[in-house]
C-alpha cells in the first residue's frame, strides 16, 4: 500500500514536471509560446502570396496547423477559409475561417543570413561577384556580363595552360574550377 502511494505521488509529480515543455519548445525564439491549436505565429491563416490571373487575383492562404496552402480567388469556398474582400494593392485580405472574420497582411518572409560566404578561387584569380541585383540597369546587366565573360576567358587560359603543361612533361597541380 506505502510503495503503491509513492508510486501514485510520483506519477503525478512527473505528470507535473511535464507539463510546462509544450509551451516552451526549444525551436521557438524565446518569449513565443507555441502550440498547434492557436496556428503558428502570425494566427491560424497566413497570406502567403496574391498572383493576377485570367480569371482575376488570386490569394495563396497557409493554413499553419495543417500546413497546407491553396491559391483561392474572391468569395472561393471548398476550403476552411473563405477570402471575403482584399484591398486594391493586393497587400491586406479579409478571411472567414472557421466563423471567424480575420485581417491578413502579406506574410513577409524571415531570412537569416548565414554570413559571408567564402569564395574559393584559384591562385591569382579574382573571386566572381556573387551580389544579386533585385532591379538591374542595363548598367548592372553590363557588368555582370563582363565579369562572366572575364571568368570564360580565365577558365579557357587556365585549361590551356594545363594543356601546354601537360604537352611538355610538366605537369603541375591546378586549383579545380568552380
Amino acid at each position: 500500500m506505502y510503495r503503491a502511494l509513492i508510486g501514485v505521488s510520483i506519477a503525478l509529480g512527473c505528470a507535473a514536471a511535464r507539463g510546462d515543455l509544450a509551451p516552451s519548445s526549444p525551436f521557438l525564439p524565446r518569449n513565443q509560446a507555441g502550440g498547434a491549436a492557436q496556428g503558428g505565429p502570425s494566427g491560424p491563416v497566413e497570406l502567403r502570396g496574391v498572383m493576377e490571373t485570367s480569371e482575376g487575383v488570386a490569394y495563396c492562404i497557409y493554413d499553419t496547423v495543417k500546413k497546407t496552402s491553396s491559391w483561392v480567388g474572391l468569395n472561393e469556398s471548398g476550403h476552411d477559409y473563405v477570402v471575403k474582400s482584399a484591398d486594391a494593392a493586393g497587400e491586406n485580405v479579409t478571411v472567414d475561417f472557421k466563423g471567424q472574420t480575420l485581417r491578413l497582411a502579406l506574410h513577409t518572409a524571415k531570412v537569416a543570413s548565414a554570413g559571408a560566404a567564402g569564395v574559393a578561387t584559384s591562385a591569382g584569380a579574382a573571386p566572381v561577384a556573387t551580389s544579386t541585383v533585385l532591379n538591374p540597369t542595363p548598367a548592372d546587366e553590363q557588368r555582370r556580363l563582363d565579369a562572366v565573360a572575364a571568368e570564360v576567358r580565365r577558365r579557357k587560359m587556365e585549361r590551356e595552360r594545363a594543356i601546354q603543361d601537360a604537352q611538355n612533361g610538366s605537369v603541375q597541380p591546378s586549383a579545380p574550377n568552380r
